[in-house]
């Protein structure tokens, strides 16, 4: 019985503290939302002088047969074919069109309108 008790105990200890926990935060956030920070003045840097440009130096190109006291090598040109073969160009098989059967639209049946007996009057 002591035990039906402790699960009692515990289970009101859970629900007390949620609802506390929930309050403080909500407390919480809307002190964050009226804090107001004074804006700090922005920092202004120093004014430095102004570095003169340096001209690049230029440096004469030297290839690797300068470098090893070669002759440079004369490459012989490719002859241009004067005359290409053609291809034939494929062509792509037609496949026969599929003739669909014609399917009749399905019709209502005709109903004739049935007669309502009149409700006879009472005198």
């Amino acid at each position: 019985m002591a035990y039906y008790y402790n699960q009692f105990f515990f289970l009101l200890l859970l629900v007390t503290l949620s609802l506390t926990s929930s309050c403080i935060i909500q407390a919480n956030a809307r002190h964050l939302l009226e804090v107001t920070i004074p804006e700090l003045p922005k920092p202004e840097l120093p004014h430095f002088p102004e570095i003169p440009t340096l001209p690049k130096p230029e440096f004469p190109e030297i290839s690797k047969h300068e470098l090893l006291n070669l002759p440079k090598p004369v490459l012989p040109e490719i002859p241009k074919p004067e005359y290409l073969p053609t291809f034939p160009k494929p062509e792509l098989s037609t496949l026969p069109k599929l003739e669909m059967p014609v399917i009749p639209k399905p019709e209502l049946p005709t109903f004739s309108k049935p007669e309502i007996p009149q409700v006879p009057k009472k005198p």
